[in-house]
């Protein structure tokens, strides 16, 4: 099996050869950029399957590489991994609307921030390996695992692998209702680090990417969230 690739962007060289060697030890293989546009040059042209990403970099920040990223066919199916020594909620909270998948703030464990590598890409590997073959169609949304793609009115729209795999577990099962700590669970996995506001970060960014549908997946005051169930 080939080894998994990663892309650092981190302009500090102590805390970048600090990632690069732990990754590199768990056997990954990385690949540091100190720069903002070259770094974003490196990940457009590797595709990396996963992108560790600093804030505030020189040439272009992170928050502006996460957007570029995610607004381009080619890369937005890419997990990011935001580290930053920003540690406020609305950063946090403005990072994963922008569609990061984690955000780690300095200082930070590197056996913390491996674990949280490790449980992205697990998620990347298994949404598609779990829902394989599936694809659920309903009020002009429709949600193919083939093809890890949505599209709502037969456009398509950009999710990254979290929002897909939140709105495809919430899709199989119309009607029923989840709590935050069962979808944290189910879409994020039991080891995940980040903060309880997530599930509701995503859930806003998938409403909003569904437009005149996002009355689609409904709020349980209280409780949680649930698919629509037609039926009823």
């Amino acid at each position: 099996m080939s080894k998994k690739t990663i892309v650092v962007v981190e302009d500090e060289a102590d805390i970048r050869e600090v990632l690069i060697y732990n990754l590199e030890r768990e056997g990954y293989q990385v690949f540091g950029e100190a720069d903002g546009i070259k770094g974003l040059k490196m990940i457009q042209k590797m595709i990396p399957d996963l992108v560790l990403l600093d804030l505030m970099l020189p040439g272009l920040d992170g928050l502006q590489i996460c957007k570029h990223l995610k607004d381009n066919s080619t890369t937005h199916q890419i997990p990011i991994v935001m580290v930053s020594a920003r540690s406020s909620e609305s950063d946090i909270v403005l990072g994963l609307e922008l569609g990061a998948d984690d955000y780690v703030t300095k200082p930070f464990s590197p056996r913390e921030l491996l674990a949280r590598v490790r449980a992205v890409l697990r998620r990347r590997t298994n949404s598609l390996d779990e829902l394989a073959g599936l694809c659920i169609n309903c009020e002009g949304v429709s949600i193919d695992a083939r093809r890890h793609e949505v599209l709502v009115d037969g456009i398509v729209v950009n999710l990254t692998a979290t929002e897909f795999k939140l709105i495809h577990y919430l899709a199989q099962h119309p009607g029923w209702v989840f709590t935050r700590d069962q979808l944290m669970g189910k879409v994020m996995g039991q080891d995940n680090f980040i903060i309880d506001r997530n599930i509701d970060v995503h859930i806003q960014a998938v409403r909003k990417k569904l437009g005149s549908h996002r009355d689609l997946i409904e709020t349980i005051r209280g409780i949680g969230y649930r698919f629509k169930n037609l039926n009823e």
